[in-house]
């Protein structure tokens, strides 16, 4: 039994693998610097865990493995430097932990959380068991990984650290390109090569499955010389290798059929129950990807219509009279420009309200002007102090967004208690609180439902 020790197992990256790793029968410990839900997951799975640094702990590991939040001047990596225990990286550990696999890998801007859990219960739906390994839980499942009888791994495949050139595919799956993480991807044009050497590890008899409908997607193959690789393309254009056709709004989410173009073969007809085009774009992926390894893509129709969602992800948090709460991820602008234009769909009565909490000074600060033009998608727009993450240089960004927005209908307040007191009083009639944040988030969700389900008792 191998023993492998985790710094920040709280993550949601590093704790995906470090429950693979238990399920698997590793001996695995972990420290973190606060407890959280895939922290205290990880504990119940078999995990000794601590809080705070400590050396003595990591010393008694095999290996390390380290977030990419971890410096190098951290006690544990210093300690087990000091005695030759090596200490990895993501990528850098991704070989052996796919060693023997075909591997399945979703990589894009956004949306690779969702297209990876898409596939994941699709394969399960097929009757093919994938060990699997995402960014947030499965609803139904209630897990983010799993270590699975079949010889295919299914991984979302990050592009912060280049997580994702640790790995060599048979098959990926390309969502978009778009740039994002400026702490670590100074220029749009660095971010690119990291997706353009990615690509370029693909096994040979493999593919790369891509979005012809994003902008990114089609300037990185236009710029990129990739003639060692297959390259198919997923879209509503009759160019694009899987057509999407025939798309119905179904009041949840929308019936459509796919087609195979070169062979004009129709794949069969979907069904999709969570809204948004951009989910209807994330299933013809997925869709392709099983096509591409030559199972049967009409007997996945029923798993895809039972799909859900994974946490976090325009996930109904309550339903408290006539407002709704939704958690959802959403960190960039396209991804709050999706999903506040999902939610319309969804609900087209209700007041759309928009809650932001800001991840990373660095993002906010770079993409100031996007942000200000996302967020004005809704009625009514809350924003809160920035989430720090992994940085510490302070700005006053949000408040100067939120004075951006025409119309007086945008506030920024310094603390979750006053923007809860705000909406709770403000939200009269039919309402739709969309809560997007990569941090605590959810604590404002439960305090927000916590508080309209009060006013009601006191009606």
């Amino acid at each position: 039994m191998r023993k492998v020790h985790f710094i920040g197992i709280g993550g949601t990256g590093i704790s995906a693998i470090a429950l693979l790793l238990l399920e698997k029968g590793w001996q695995v410990s972990g420290t973190d610097r606060s407890a959280s839900r895939y922290f205290d997951a990880v504990t119940a799975k078999g995990a000794y865990t601590l809080l705070g640094h400590s050396p003595e702990l990591a010393l008694e590991a095999d290996l390390i493995v380290r977030s990419s939040a971890v410096r190098d001047d951290d006690p544990e990596v210093i300690a087990a430097c000091e005695q030759g225990i090596p200490v990895l990286k993501r990528n850098e550990f991704l070989p052996e932990l796919t060693a023997g696999y075909q591997t399945l890998a979703v990589a894009g801007s956004h949306g690779k959380t969702t297209c990876t859990a898409m596939l994941v219960t699709m394969l399960r739906g097929l009757g093919v068991d994938p060990t699997f390994i995402l960014g947030a839980q499965i609803r139904p499942l209630a897990t983010n990984a799993h270590s699975g009888s079949s010889d295919l791994f299914v991984i979302e495949a990050d592009e912060y650290d280049y997580m994702f050139l640790g790995l060599n595919p048979k098959f990926s799956l390309l969502t978009n390109v778009e740039y994002d993480h400026p702490d670590f991807f100074p220029t749009p044009e660095a971010y690119s090569q990291a997706f353009a050497a990615f690509i370029r590890r693909t096994q040979p008899g493999g593919a790369v499955i891509t979005c012809a409908e994003d902008e990114g997607v089609r300037n990185l193959l236009a710029s990129e010389g990739f003639d060692d690789v297959k390259i198919l393309t997923y879209g509503y254009s009759p160019e694009c290798t899987y057509q999407i056709q025939d798309v119905r709004w179904n009041g949840d989410g929308y019936d459509f059929n796919l087609i195979h173009t070169p062979a004009q073969q129709d794949l069969g007809e979907f069904t999709l129950s969570v809204p948004g085009r951009h989910n209807l774009l994330n299933a013809a992926g997925a869709l392709a990807v099983l096509h591409q390894m030559g199972l049967q893509t009409s007997a996945a129709s029923e798993s895809l219509a039972e799909f859900v969602g994974t946490e976090r992800r325009f996930e109904q948090v309550c339903h408290s009279g006539d407002t709704v709460v939704i958690n959802d991820y959403g960190h960039h602008p396209t991804q709050l420009n999706l999903t506040l234009e999902a939610a319309r769909e969804l609900y087209p009565d209700h007041r759309l309200w928009a809650v932001w909490e800001p991840h990373t000074f660095s993002r906010t600060d770079r993409m100031q002007s996007e942000f200000t033009t996302a967020l004005q998608r809704a009625d009514r727009v809350v924003i809160l102090p920035t989430y720090a993450a992994r940085e510490s240089v302070e700005t006053d960004t949000p408040r100067r967004i939120a004075e951006d927005i025409p119309g007086s209908k945008a506030a920024y307040f310094p603390t979750f208690a006053e923007a809860v007191e705000y909406v709770a009083e403000q939200a009269t009639g039919l309402n739709i609180v969309i809560v997007f944040s990569a941090g605590k988030g959810p604590e404002f969700a439960n305090m927000l439902c916590f508080r309209l389900d009060m006013g009601r008792q006191n009606d």
